[in-house]
């Protein structure tokens, strides 16, 4: 009995000594002191049932981990996480950060079963020896109960009940952590510390604090590194480094703790401990922004979060689909390509500022899938200082539709052709086909809604834009090409209001703000407000031959556990193939002959300009066979309210910003980056026994009226711009008539004719009739070229030479000069006969006056030159001018009077013209040589007035000592004496 008694007391005194222990160690032992304070008999049942009727572990939810985005290649683009987490396993963290966790907060953790008695006694005494807490009282599976029950918490009243300091939250804390240990081995329960801990900074688990506070792997923590992680998880927020010099300081202090412990257990040698205290923190704090704010391209993000907050693929209810983006550790495959991306970027800032209150937006996407390639605004998202409405950012995303996080959208304009063109082709219009339109035109009679409705607007007057005309014939390719608005208005109403509705929706034609269509007259001119998005998705259509695919921008989503799910593309045929193969055709044309000509990417591309009415949007969509995209500008103060009339963008003032004139420049300059690196393939060609053929009635007496009244036009302005040539050239007939000539010479021009590729061509005109019979005519090309004293001449006599390696000559067969490729009229004279020598009499009387000319105009004096000098030097300019006109190797850029540029040769325009002068030359005399060349002298002084560019950088001739340097003066004919 005694001994009992004796029993009794000790065991008493013990779990008094624990109490004691509890009260500053844990108030899970002072919570046991109460049960042996009832009696020993109490006390024995209680421990009993404490320890043996252990509840079922705790139920674990998946810890919550970082969503992460990553483009087409695999860089991550943007994360999302309710807490920075990245679950790594056990082998994934460095073993000298295993060892620093254990020895700072339960040295036997793979000693005792869960409950520590000595440890925590230790750590009592420990403590209040330091006034304070330097070791863990709770063992390593206690502190992760804790952890997995504030992990569960989903509000704030549930996290401080998981935080409340009570006995009984103590005691299941004890039960659980008992049996976690019957469920998982030592390894298992510390991986799950290490990854569900706090380390401060935001940073959730071992992986997340290594990259937040050093910018490493958890692989790779040093000594110095792991001491720092392990020190900071008793006391996160105190230590958080982020917050200022203090708590840095208190962060250090925790480590050197840390690595006084490693050393007075053996885990690392006192040496080594000093060495590492003797180190700064050497933190790299690496921010780690969550959202689309720190994103690369957070428009494109934007899309994404709000397709995984919409699409149900993702979670029945918008709760579900949160809690999963924020909490699920998903991988997240996106569309985006890096490219395509900068391209679209770079070709908005290049033209519109940030600060402009005028907005640009682009969307690229891939044919025959649908994938999103790229999504660009002008402006930058976040909020702008002070929260005002404008600034440089905005977190509209202005390039999709409100469903995905855009605005109301932008007026289409003329975008919306396309589908009333469509539904004409399919309808049965062929190429050609076409009727008369009138110069205004009031929609009042024939258009019904899908419902049957009438929609018919008396009260509206529909004009063509400026450059469309004021009526007349027009066929399909025209109205397209000029964008004619009362063509388009007509041709609506013949296919059906409906039908072209419904031809647009079968394309995912839909509001941006998500409501129906209006389906008006004006539907056709793009009545509807829109966003890039779907007006590139519905344009990709026609590159995919009819094929339109959803808008994408999700290819596949890996779970956390490594389950990979593939998101197939969202595709229907929409259109006939060969329906989208005419639609190209004829959209191909509007960047060779309509509002987008001489705008190219240099390979086959379709498109369309859309400028709305009164200027308040600009659109451009177009693409190719391998990428589609859409372009709109608007003013973010409201579209209607702003016109985009008399406005500066980007630094350039703009009357009005039509399609060609700011979307059409953005468009292609991003599209030839984004295609840099991919093959340029052609549309497929339509089927012109079903789309050929078409006839529109007086089409072509219109446009042969309007060919006519352009020709006249075009001689005027020639005949202004070479009016002192054809006086010098009517006075040298003149003259060589009244010396006893028996012909009249025939001149050569040039007229631009617009080549297939934009540029200009040459021509002859006209060929003056001989006065003398045929047989005794010379056909000479009319040379232009510069003074005789200029570099281009000095080159040209060179080449003539054969001295020139810049102008060798070439010969065609024969040994005939060669014709340099001349195409279009020029090639009919290219095999014509030389005619006969002129009489030697005649030739004579040239000879001589011409030499004469020629000696006035080198010396400045009315001496004349030998008859034998005058036609040697005769004879070597025409054999300039014949070579240099075979060669076309000087080619001077010069200004055309319709404005357009042409490359003119002064030293030739005509090489079949001038290979009959070579011949004439061969067979006539010095005289009529030298006729000749005084002729081209007199005609190339007059140009030379009118045109010389610059003078000569110096004077090829010679001088005599003293003399002043030689003026170039036009060489009058001189009449020869008798």
């Amino acid at each position: 009995m005694t001994s009992r008694l004796a029993g009794q007391a000790g065991l008493g005194r013990a779990v008094l000594a624990l109490g004691m222990c509890g009260a500053a160690g844990g108030a899970l032992v002072a919570g046991l002191v109460l049960p042996f304070a009832g009696g020993a008999g109490l006390a024995a049942r209680s421990a009993a049932s404490v320890l043996t009727d252990l509840p079922v572990p705790l139920r674990e939810e998946p810890l919550p981990e970082v969503t992460r985005l990553l483009d087409r290649n695999g860089h991550q683009i943007a994360q999302f996480y309710y807490q920075n987490r990245q679950s790594v396993p056990l082998s994934a963290v460095a073993p000298v950060m295993r060892q620093a966790i254990v020895a700072i907060e339960d040295a036997r953790f793979y000693e005792h079963g869960g409950l520590d008695l000595k440890g925590t006694l230790r750590a009592f005494v420990t403590n209040t020896r330091a006034g304070g807490i330097r070791q863990g009282g709770s063992s390593i599976s206690q502190q992760l109960v804790k952890n997995i029950m504030l992990s569960q918490a989903e509000s704030e009243q549930e996290r401080a009940q998981a935080l409340v300091r009570s006995f009984r939250r103590k005691l299941d804390e004890l039960r659980y952590a008992l049996a976690l240990e019957r469920k998982y081995t030592k390894d298992q329960i510390l991986e799950r510390y290490l990854n569900i801990a706090y380390f401060g900074a935001g940073a959730f688990g071992v992986q997340a604090a290594a990259k937040r506070f050093f910018g490493v792997d958890a692989a790779d923590l040093t000594l110095t590194q792991a001491a720092t992680l392990a020190g900071a998880v008793r006391t996160p927020y105190d230590t958080d480094p982020t917050l200022g010099d203090e708590h840095r300081d208190r962060l250090r202090a925790r480590r050197d703790l840390v690595l006084g412990r490693m050393a007075e257990l053996g885990v690392i040698g006192k040496a080594a401990a000093r060495t590492a205290a003797a180190d700064p923190l050497a933190l790299h704090l690496r921010p780690e922004p969550g959202g689309c704010a720190g994103s690369a391209h957070p428009f494109f993000c934007v899309y994404v979060e709000r397709e995984v907050l919409t699409n149900p693929a993702f979670g029945y209810t918008r709760a579900d689909r949160e809690r999963r983006l924020q909490r699920g550790g998903l991988t997240i495959w996106t569309t985006i390509d890096p490219v395509a991306q900068r391209a679209a970027e770079r070709a908005i800032a290049a033209r519109v500022s940030p600060r402009d209150n005028q907005v640009a937006s682009e969307t690229m996407i891939e044919p025959g899938t649908g994938r999103i390639r790229a999504m660009a605004v002008s402006k930058r998202y976040g909020r702008n200082p002070h929260d005002r409405d404008l600034g440089p950012a905005t977190t509209y995303n202005l390039a999709a539709d409100m469903a995905h996080g855009g605005g109301l959208g932008l007026q289409a304009g003329s975008t919306f052709k396309v589908f009333t063109l469509a539904t004409a082709l399919k309808q049965g219009m062929r190429f050609g086909d076409g009727f008369t339109i009138p110069g205004a035109y009031v929609p009042s009679y024939g258009y019904r809604d899908c419902s049957g409705k009438s929609v018919n607007d008396p009260n509206t007057v529909i004009h063509n834009a400026g450059g469309e005309g004021g009526g007349g014939p027009l066929s399909l390719e025209m109205g397209t090409w000029q964008s004619v608005n009362i063509f388009y208005m007509r041709l609506e109403r013949e296919v059906g209001l409906c039908d072209v509705v419904q031809t647009a929706k079968s394309l995912g034609i839909r509001r941006a703000d998500g409501t129906s269509l209006h389906e008006v007259p004006t539907f056709t001119l793009g009545a509807n407000e829109m966003d890039p998005t779907t007006v590139a998705a519905a344009y990709a259509a026609f590159a995919a031959r009819g094929r339109y695919c959803r808008p994408m921008a999700v290819t596949a989503v890996v779970e956390r556990d490594g389950t990979r799910t593939e998101t197939p593309p969202a595709c229907v045929t929409a259109l006939e193939p060969a329906v989208a193969d005419a639609v190209s055709h004829v959209l191909t044309g509007v960047f060779t002959k309509g509002t987008m000509r001489g705008q190219s990417i240099g390979r086959p591309v379709a498109g369309k300009t859309g400028t709305n009415n009164g200027y308040t949007s600009a659109w451009f969509a177009g693409y190719t066979p391998a990428l589609a995209a859409a372009v709109s500008v608007g003013d973010i103060r409201g579209s209607y309210r702003y016109p985009l009339t008399g406005v500066t963008i980007g630094g350039r003032y703009y009357g009005a910003v039509q399609g060609a004139s700011l979307p059409g420049p953005i468009w292609v300059d991003s599209m030839h980056a984004a295609l840099r690196d991919t093959p340029a393939y052609g549309f497929v060609p339509p089927d012109m026994a079903r789309f050929g053929g078409g006839f529109t009635p007086g089409l072509k007496e219109a446009l042969e009226k309007q060919r006519e009244k352009e020709k006249k036009k075009r001689e005027a302005e020639r005949e202004k711009h070479d009016g002192d040539g054809a006086s010098a050239s009517d006075e040298d007939a003149t003259d060589g008539a009244a010396s006893g000539g028996d012909h009249a010479s025939g001149s050569t021009g040039t007229t631009p004719l617009a080549g297939g590729a934009g540029g200009a061509r040459t021509a002859p005109t006209a060929v003056r009739a001989p006065a003398a019979p045929a047989s005794r005519s010379t056909v000479r090309s009319t040379v232009v070229r510069p003074a005789r004293d200029s570099p281009i001449a000095a080159a040209a006599r060179s080449a003539a030479r054969g001295t020139s390696p810049r102008a060798p000559l070439r010969r065609g067969p024969g040994g005939v000069p060669a014709t340099t490729g001349r195409t279009g009229w020029a090639s009919l004279a290219r095999h014509r006969a030389a005619p006969p020598a002129a009489p030697p009499a005649v030739r004579r009387a040239e000879a001589s006056r011409a030499g004469t000319r020629r000696d006035v105009a080198r010396s400045g004096t009315a001496e004349r030159g030998t008859r034998k000098h005058a036609t040697a030097d005769a004879t070597a300019d025409h054999r300039t001018t014949t070579h240099a006109t075979a060669g076309r190797r000087a080619a001077v850029p010069h200004r055309t009077p319709r404005g357009r540029r042409s490359a003119v040769s002064h030293e030739g325009t005509n090489p079949p013209a001038t290979h009959n002068a070579n011949r004439s030359a061969k067979h006539s005399t010095p005289h009529d040589a030298n006729r000749s060349a005084a002729h081209d002298a007199k005609h190339n002084a007059a140009h030379d007035a009118k045109h010389a560019a610059k003078p000569p950088a110096r004077d090829p001739a010679p001088r005599r000592a003293g003399s002043p340097a030689r003026r170039h003066h036009p060489a009058h004919p001189v009449r020869r004496r008798a």
